[in-house]
């Protein structure tokens, strides 16, 4: 554990150029609460960090990651496990919402918080953590109703279905014996993200929506999980952890 309570935190900011990397990263850098040590950039990728903050590639991250109390990386799964690599090699804690993951990447990840405190969320929104909750006590209590998810992203998502829905198929399967729902996906415009668990009966229909109305909603949700996982023990977190 490398901060003490009564300094800011020392965040890394990665994927820097990315949609959500960015925003962390303007975020992190006009909140008290946080100083931001360094933005980690691909090589090509120009320069979009604050002014007056490192940028730095992975090749060169080492350093700053030894100073930094934290790092927070929404990119893609190999490049999110290259960063947990060297996060546990500087016992720095890791907050990753990164999606896509497959078994094996995701049981690298749980690897790594045998060394540091590891956050994932595929989803930062306290609404969409309700969600699932919800979505697990209608599957059980409307026993008798079909349920189905849709999810709704901007064109550029690359995995799909998305992490969230996915997560949603598994709240319902813990309340239906392990039968998953199907779940139906779509891409289109700038859609920042809606997810609609339904479960119909005789006559009647039940639709539990959650909308995000912006990106920003998600890089909060990160930062707040960062602050709280920065003094953590050792371990994998998630939502439920930090919300109860």
């Amino acid at each position: 554990m490398k901060r003490r309570q009564e300094r800011p935190l020392r965040l890394i900011a990665a994927a820097a150029a990315g949609r959500m990397g960015s925003l962390v990263a303007q975020l992190a850098a006009k909140d008290p609460r946080f100083e931001l040590a360094a933005c980690l950039l691909h090589k090509n990728s120009g320069d979009s960090k604050p002014r007056g903050v490192p940028a730095v590639t992975l090749e060169d991250l080492g350093p700053h990651l030894e100073h930094a109390d934290a790092a927070i990386d929404f990119s893609a799964p190999e490049a999110s496990l290259d960063l947990a690599a060297l996060a546990a090699r500087s016992k720095t804690a890791l907050v990753v919402g990164t999606t896509g993951f497959s078994k094996s990447q995701m049981s690298r990840l749980k690897g790594f918080s045998r060394r540091i405190p590891v956050f994932y969320a595929p989803n930062f929104s306290p609404g969409a953590f309700l969600l699932r909750r919800l979505a697990r006590e209608a599957a059980r209590t409307l026993a008798g109703f079909d349920v189905a998810i849709s999810e709704l992203h901007h064109a550029a998502k690359k995995d799909s279905p998305s992490g969230t829905a996915l997560v949603l198929a598994d709240s319902v399967a813990q309340a239906r014996e392990g039968r998953r729902p199907p779940v139906v996906s779509q891409r289109a415009g700038d859609i920042v993200g809606e997810h609609v668990v339904l479960l119909a009966g005789p006559h009647e229909r039940l639709e539990i929506i959650h909308r995000a109305h912006a990106r920003s909603l998600f890089a909060r949700g990160a930062l707040d999980a960062a602050l709280w996982l920065a003094n953590r023990r050792t371990g994998f977190y998630g939502m439920e952890d930090m919300l109860g």
